[in-house]
């Protein structure tokens, strides 16, 4: 940074900035799973309904996070933040009025969905890669990843708060203005800033360079499952607690230590990430999240087992991130970071559509979600396998295709 430079665009105020957004983006996002049970009784949907549209706004999250990124890596990622982020209010205004299941997913399934897309901690990450220096980038994308849990510690028991003293629609209608500060905080983050080694990479050959490299195919695979876990357990969570009469209170708490466990394990992974292999620090969270739910599975659910379970998995939660990340910009560099780890969270929230709406359309047919947590299971076997030949090296340059 030169002196010349605006004190909005200085490093510490562009950290901090884009930390907000993570924090308020994937907070108010994280909340979601206690409005299942009030809304649905408010509305009177059935859990599938609520469970269906929160599927939809992870896919059309994924659908449209490499259009996003491809946007920010072109016209700059505070462009991209301010759109998403007014968007995304909106869907959560009209989330507030939606009286029949279809309006409910064009407003929190649509809108929320590609309102996330442009304005939450992902487009965040892709900023911190091009705008923070390599040495410091594993551990930036660290911070980024562990300001969306802390939003998540915060805004889970602000959500219930805000649902107990006035109310779901009215909740959804206060979380809305925080979420409309996202397009204030974007300026800071404005700039695509460039990776001269790669300059001459057209979009296109960096996605054929990508499709064809088998490690960064592997890691699409193995994020999948991470969305699966996620979108899983931060909808259905609170159901289920709930059905093991161990209230909502206990529900909203655990979403909250998920988030402030996370914030550890997500600034760990980006801190180890800059020293130890990220493909085997990736393959024990993994394995570690397995442990977990054969452990919570198997145990008496009490309040302490339930705590000490959110605690274990907060720690285990977003840790993907910063490593897979920074993966892909190892792989290909940060001229393309935005669109190529969007393809990469497509894979997650493709594996989060199927986590929400199996996770309900599952309950409603056998009245539990006995199976739901053996698929997640197996699911943290395949993902620790997957992530272990990945090749952590710049991916060869292929040949130009004639014209």
């Amino acid at each position: 940074m030169t002196a010349a430079t605006p004190w909005w665009r200085r490093q510490t105020v562009v950290i901090v900035a884009g930390c907000l957004i993570a924090t308020v983006g994937f907070g108010v996002r994280s909340s979601f799973g206690l409005f299942t049970e009030p809304l649905s009784v408010l509305r009177g949907w059935d859990r599938e309904t609520f469970a269906f549209a929160i599927a939809v706004q992870n896919l059309l999250w994924g659908l449209g996070q490499p259009f996003a990124g491809a946007i920010a890596d072109r016209l700059g990622n505070g462009r991209v933040l301010a759109a998403g982020g007014a968007i995304y209010a909106l869907g959560l205004a009209l989330m507030s009025v939606s009286t029949s299941g279809g309006a409910l997913v064009l407003s929190a399934g649509v809108l929320v969905g590609l309102g996330l897309a442009g304005g939450s901690f992902t487009i965040v990450i892709a900023a911190f890669a091009r705008l923070v220096p390599e040495e410091r980038r594993s551990w930036a994308m660290g911070i980024a990843t562990a300001a969306g849990s802390m939003g998540q510690f915060l805004f889970a028991p602000l959500g219930q708060g805000f649902i107990s003293a006035y109310g779901a629609a009215t909740a959804l209608l206060l979380l809305s203005g925080f979420v409309a500060l996202v397009p204030i905080l974007a300026g800071a983050l404005s700039g695509r800033g460039e990776d001269h080694g790669q300059a001459d990479e057209s979009a296109r050959d960096a996605l054929r360079r990508a499709f064809t490299h088998p490690s960064y195919m592997l890691l699409t695979v193995g994020f999948f499952v991470c969305g699966f876990h996620i979108a899983f357990i931060s909808t259905h969570l609170p159901a289920y607690l709930t059905d093991l009469g161990l209230g909502t209170s206990l529900a909203a708490w655990s979403l909250g230590l998920i988030g402030l466990f996370n914030v550890i394990g997500s600034y760990s992974a980006g801190v180890l990430g800059g020293t130890y292999p990220k493909r085997l620090l990736l393959a024990g969270i993994y394995l570690g999240r397995g442990v977990a739910f054969t452990l919570f599975l198997l145990l008496p659910a009490t309040p302490l087992t339930v705590l000490v379970f959110a605690a274990t998995i907060g720690l285990l939660w977003l840790s993907t991130v910063p490593l897979t990340s920074g993966l892909v910009a190892l792989m290909f560099g940060t001229r393309h970071v935005g669109m190529l780890f969007g393809v990469v969270f497509l894979s997650h929230q493709v594996g989060a559509f199927a986590g929400a709406w199996l996770g309900g359309a599952i309950y409603e047919s056998t009245g539990s979600y006995d199976l739901m947590w053996v698929l997640c299971i197996a699911l943290s076997v395949f993902a620790a396998v997957v992530h272990v030949p990945i090749s952590e090296r710049r991916a060869p340059r292929l040949a130009p295709q004639p014209a």
